[in-house]
């Protein structure tokens, strides 16, 4: 343990992983509004432009996983981020709603593929015996973006109604964060020759798809499902069935605060390598923070289970990042980060469908029930299969064979 978890390049991919989220964080909450008082969309027409976005990033994920266990990281690092600066421009540059559709879409795709990058990299800067706690770190630069940028987006534009203010500054700090990546000094990695079921067939689907982490990215589903109801019809939800207006921007923060007390604090578990145990924790508090928000349909729900769910994604979220990355080699270390990017985005927009279905056909306290039950599913999961199964592949990598599994 005498080995330094902050070290200088940590220190950057961290600043500059801060600035990719703070970039992304201060335009989204205002767009749905831009487009409506820009080119006088409407709502459909807004959910359409708004989820090429999302489309493009997950399309993009097992790619990326491909090409920075493929090609020289910090060069795809590079690439990927230049491109994430870049299509910030084209917001400024888009005359037209087509033109707007257009430039949105295809930003999804460097999104995705740098979120990848970049935390595959923080994982190659990090010392091998704080990698658990590095990681649950890492995620702390996501969650205080979240937490800052929106309420910061929202300030800027009360006070100058300028939309195009907001596009300039965040490519201004996508700039920022990709000049800190710039300074990131890569140690030297094997090369991927070298795992003998690699060689032959480059395009075999291992390459893109973690194999050996299916349950894991399955079960990781289930939790983005119950995600992708909440976040997206949050808002409708409280002030229809609990009669609570202007609170989505409250509870996205009691969110990240959640989740940030929770890193810090299961910092300690995932340093001694208890995944399982985070996990396990995790789960637990986010089908409770689930199961109040319906039961309870009241202040007292909806403000306990942003806490709650804030609380057990914290723990969740980088034990089974942790648990993933163990059943990896070094080379497919992409690999395993986009394989649960991408479970999670599945798991989202089968939410998204789902919430919008039910929701239109019976009702919106029904798609909340469904999340809750969903949730659990999950929960009962993990606790009677994934968990055995993560214990087994991972004692097959011989690579990580001292590391504690509970």
């Amino acid at each position: 343990m005498s080995e330094r978890l902050w070290n200088a390049n940590y220190c950057r991919v961290m600043g500059a992983n801060f600035a990719l989220f703070f970039a992304f964080y201060l335009l989204t909450p205002l767009l749905p509004l831009y487009l409506v008082e820009r080119f006088d969309a409407t709502k459909d027409v807004v959910g359409m432009v708004l989820s090429g976005y999302t489309l493009t990033a997950l399309l993009a994920r097992p790619f990326s996983g491909f090409l920075v266990d493929t090609f020289p990281r910090k060069k795809v690092l590079m690439a990927c981020y230049f491109l994430f600066f870049i299509f910030f421009g084209g917001y400024i540059g888009a005359t037209s709603l087509l033109l707007f559709t257009i430039v949105r879409t295809l930003h999804g795709a460097p999104f995705g593929a740098l979120t990848v990058a970049n935390s595959t990299v923080a994982i190659d800067v990090l010392p091998s015996s704080r990698r658990n706690e590095g990681i649950g770190y890492y995620g702390l630069s996501n969650n205080l973006a979240m937490a800052i940028a929106p309420s910061i987006a929202i300030y800027l534009y009360r006070l100058t109604d300028n939309f195009e203010l907001l596009f300039w500054l965040a490519l201004i700090i996508a700039g920022l964060g990709m000049a800190v990546d710039s300074g990131i000094k890569m140690p030297k990695m094997a090369s991927s020759q070298e795992r003998p079921h690699n060689q032959g067939a480059i395009l075999r689907l291992d390459r893109f798809f973690l194999l050996r982490g299916w349950l894991l990215a399955l079960n990781m589903a289930f939790f983005g499902f119950c995600f992708g109801v909440v976040s997206n019809y949050l808002a409708i939800y409280s002030k229809d069935v609990m009669g609570i207006t202007g609170g989505t921007g409250t509870w996205f923060l009691l969110v990240s605060l959640g989740l940030v007390a929770s890193r810090l604090q299961g910092a300690k578990g995932l340093r001694e390598g208890h995944l399982v145990s985070n996990a396990t924790i995790g789960t637990i508090i986010s089908s409770f923070a689930y199961s109040i928000f319906v039961i309870f349909p009241n202040a007292f729900g909806y403000y306990g289970s942003a806490i709650l769910l804030g609380l057990g994604n914290g723990h969740l979220w980088p034990a089974f990042q942790n648990m993933m990355i163990s059943m990896a080699h070094h080379n497919e270390r992409g690999t395993a980060n986009s394989t649960l990017l991408i479970s999670w985005d599945i798991g989202i927009g089968l939410g998204v469908l789902a919430g919008g279905l039910i929701s239109e056909v019976v009702s919106y306290s029904a798609a909340f029930w469904t999340v809750a039950i969903a949730q659990i599913v999950g929960m009962v999961l993990f606790l009677v299969s994934t968990r055995s199964f993560y214990v087994k592949q991972r004692q097959a990598i011989s690579d990580y064979s001292s590391e504690k599994l509970y």
